[in-house]
């Protein structure tokens, strides 16, 4: 495989499981070093030395621990010069505005957007010393259109990343620091497993819409990461990258 990223250094939360898991398998495969951020110690451990890189545990809500996870990046590798800022949570909880309480609605804003303004504040002052870097966060295809099986405060927080990330894209232009929100569509992991196995009609209502007929596996989804970290992007920034199967582009599907 291509050594796009040789000498390069690759931060990722959420990534002992999921798209975080095969992107740093991507990207470790690609010459990376990859730093796993992740606030579960075992899988977290394991996903790090399975790919020759290393584990910080953190809890990407903490502004302190966010802080030590790129520090010490730094001070173990000498720079950060891909954030895939990727952890999250859809818990089954977070449902039709009408039944979400207060509690949910915080819990999911924190985990999915709060976590990501505090990564990407906590790196870009290294990317500015740097005078590089690329930072990829991850929003969903549900921030550019609306769903009737709602999460809302999950759809919520994806818009929220997708605003921020638009901005800073914008903003940080100049200095050589590109900001993408990737956008997938409903991806086979854990997280979509579990969610769906409560609720099997919901999987089946949302399966029905995607033109290529099936959910995305985690590899495409590392895939559309390791483009967007790599230098074949770099003229790619402040961008809504979708890569969700034609969801968004759809009026009807194909028979």
């Amino acid at each position: 495989m291509v050594q796009r990223f040789e000498g390069r250094v690759a931060v990722i939360t959420g990534g002992s499981s999921g798209i975080g898991l095969a992107t740093a398998r991507r990207l470790a495969s690609e010459g990376a070093k990859v730093v796993i951020g992740d606030i579960s110690a075992e899988p977290g451990k394991a996903a790090a030395d399975e790919v020759g890189g290393l584990f910080v545990q953190a809890d990407v809500t903490d502004a302190d621990q966010v802080e030590a996870l790129f520090q010490t990046t730094v001070d173990t590798f000498g720079s950060v010069d891909v954030a895939f800022n990727n952890a999250g949570i859809s818990p089954p909880e977070d449902d039709s505005i009408l039944t979400t309480g207060i509690d949910a609605w915080e819990k999911v804003q924190k985990v999915n957007l709060t976590s990501v303004y505090l990564c990407c504040k906590a790196v870009l002052p290294h990317m500015q010393r740097q005078g590089k870097g690329s930072i990829i966060n991850t929003a969903s295809f549900v921030a550019v259109m609306g769903a009737a099986t709602s999460q809302i405060s999950y759809t919520a927080s994806k818009g929220g990343v997708l605003a921020m990330s638009r901005e800073l894209g914008v903003q940080f232009a100049r200095e050589n620091i590109r900001v993408n929100a990737l956008c997938p569509g409903p991806v086979n992991t854990p997280l979509l497993k579990e969610l769906f196995a409560k609720d099997p009609e919901r999987a089946a209502r949302r399966l029905v819409h995607v033109p290529v007929g099936r959910f995305a596996e985690p590899e495409e989804i590392a895939g559309a990461v390791a483009f967007l970290a790599s230098d074949d992007a770099s003229f790619i920034t402040a961008s809504q990258f979708l890569v969700d199967g034609g969801i968004s582009g759809a009026y009807v599907t194909p028979l």
